[in-house]
This record gives structure tokens, sequence and C-alpha cells, in this order.
């Protein structure tokens, strides 16, 4: 086997970025620029948190919980949705579906976008934050 250098997968559209995001989040990201896909593993912060609800034009998203726990928000014809995932299971979201999800601490999920080749398909839903930013899951679900 030979290693591909980080100059040659830039050829392919390939780049990786490393963020540690305002609620606590370190994600680490392969991102492909020829056709818009992703992967991202995700790490969540110490304290349990949202991230910032959003939806997408035209790419879908799916999550899957590597370890411990999320509970994913969806708002569907202005109804809102809420369930756990636990280690294992996995969501997808298709286009024009407002999501959120909440990591509860120490958990890990992958991330992975794919659809059409768009430069930017992340659009913010202030609306979903204004009704998922101040729940407590632990609330809501008996949660370990």
């Amino acid at each position: 086997m030979q290693r591909i250098s980080e100059e040659d997968a830039r050829f392919y559209g390939i780049e990786t970025k490393f963020d540690l995001m305002e609620n606590g989040e370190r994600r680490f990201r392969l991102n492909c620029s020829v056709d818009g896909s992703s992967y991202c593993r995700t790490v969540a912060a110490e304290m349990g948190a949202w991230q910032n609800s959003h939806y997408h034009k035209l790419v879908s998203e799916l999550y899957v919980v590597q370890s411990g726990w999320i509970v994913y928000a969806e708002r569907k014809d202005a109804e809102l949705h809420l369930c756990i995932l636990r280690e294992g299971e996995s969501v997808t979201f298709k286009p024009l579906i407002h999501h959120n999800i909440f990591l509860s601490s120490n958990s890990v999920i992958h991330t992975i976008k794919y659809g059409p080749s768009v430069e930017n398909d992340w659009f913010p839903s202030s609306e979903l934050d204004k009704v998922t930013k101040h729940l407590d899951p632990y609330d809501l679900f008996v949660l370990g």
C-alpha cells in the first residue's frame, strides 16, 4: 500500500479541516470540492450541547452515533419531532428538512453529506433554534 500525499489529494478536490466549535465540539472534516460530499467525525464536549439548527436545499445528511447518544429534532410541515439515537443508530435528513442535533457529553458521531455538487448548501434555521436551544434532553427522555 502506498500513501497518498496531501498534494495528490488536493488534485482530486480533497481537503481536511479541523475546528473547535463554540459549543466545545471538535470537528474533523474531509471535504470534496469536486462533488460537494463530505465526512465529519464530531467529538462532543464535556457538557452536552445543541448544535445550530439548519437545513440543506439539495444535500442529504446522514448522522451515525459511534458512542454516547444524541437527540435529533426535525421540523416537517410545521410539526416538531424529537428522537433519541444510541450507539450504532443513524438518521438521514433529506433536503429542505430543518434539523438540529444535541450531543451527549463526550459522544462521537459521524456525519456524511452527499448529493448534487453545491459550494455551500447549509442554511440556518433560526425558527427551529428558538424551539430547540432551550430544551434539555435530560428532561425530555429518561437518559443515563
